[in-house]
């Protein structure tokens, strides 16, 4: 599954504001005193994770931000500060998880990805990054919370049909969708990783019109493909879209960051 690059783009203020504090203070930490890291960029998109991470990382950086999509690949490096060495590689990740960490690695990094991924891949993903011995900072995984102000008395059969269309194949089996999360602080803590983990909630203010009206698109779309009545769906993006043209509309949707690392117990 791929996203466009202005959508990226939209998103990517969001997820910045977004991100939890405590576990970008641990990642930092755990690397504090190094004179260079390597990471891994899983998904990388346009880079959102290199742009929001190099500043808490040693000075010397390299960086190899991996992806399907070659047109997002060729954006990816953009922003990148002095030090930071940048490597755009293609894999298909669904297939090729393990070659993207191959090679001298300190960090695995990934955002917004591990909702879309299934069990078994994310289970690959903690086994693999186990026997080497890497860290893992995943950012930004939707946990399945959606609230409105105001409410509307649709918005439940929309959120319930968008969950479960998070649950179809995203290109990786079937998606873990708001089980994501913690499906992978169990993994991590049962192959002897230690987490830091909390909320890194979207929160769109009433000015936010346009990532409102994107998102709602998106929960439209969803609940389309999940059968749910087009007059029903229509009806309530009509509400809604008028609550954000009137400047009366919040929303905040539930992410979770998880930072995992080995631990001498295993």
């Amino acid at each position: 599954m791929t996203f466009s690059a202005e959508w990226l783009a939209l998103r990517e203020p969001y997820d910045l504001r977004a991100r939890n504090a405590a576990v970008l203070d641990a990642v930092a930490a755990a690397f504090a005193g190094r004179p260079a890291v390597a990471v891994v960029d899983l998904a990388c998109g346009t880079g959102s994770t290199l742009r929001a991470l190099s500043s808490r990382l040693p000075a010397r950086q390299d960086w190899r931000l991996v992806d399907n999509d070659l047109s997002l690949l060729a954006r990816a490096g953009e922003g990148a500060k002095p030090g930071v060495r940048v490597t755009a590689t293609p894999v298909d990740l669904a297939h090729d998880l393990e070659l993207a960490l191959d090679g001298p690695l300190d960090l695995v990094t990934t955002s917004a990805l591990l909702d879309l991924v299934s069990g078994g891949w994310l289970e690959r993903l903690a086994v693999e990054a186990a026997a080497r011995r890497l860290p893992v900072y995943a950012a930004l995984s939707y946990d399945g919370r959606i609230a409105f102000d105001p409410a509307d008395p649709g918005d439940a059969e929309i959120v319930a049909a968008f969950n479960a269309h998070q649950r179809r194949d995203k290109g990786f089996g079937p998606a873990l969708g708001p089980a994501a999360a913690q499906a992978a602080i169990d993994l991590f803590e049962r192959v002897g990783y230690a987490t830091r983990h909390g909320e890194a909630d979207w929160s769109f203010a009433p000015a936010d019109r346009a990532i409102q009206n994107e998102t709602l698109a998106g929960f439209a779309t969803a609940a389309r493909e999940m059968g749910r009545p087009l007059t029903e769906i229509a009806s309530w993006l009509a509400r809604r879209s008028d609550l954000i043209a009137a400047g009366r509309s919040s929303i905040r949707i539930g992410h979770v960051d998880l930072f995992a690392w080995p631990t001498g117990n295993r």
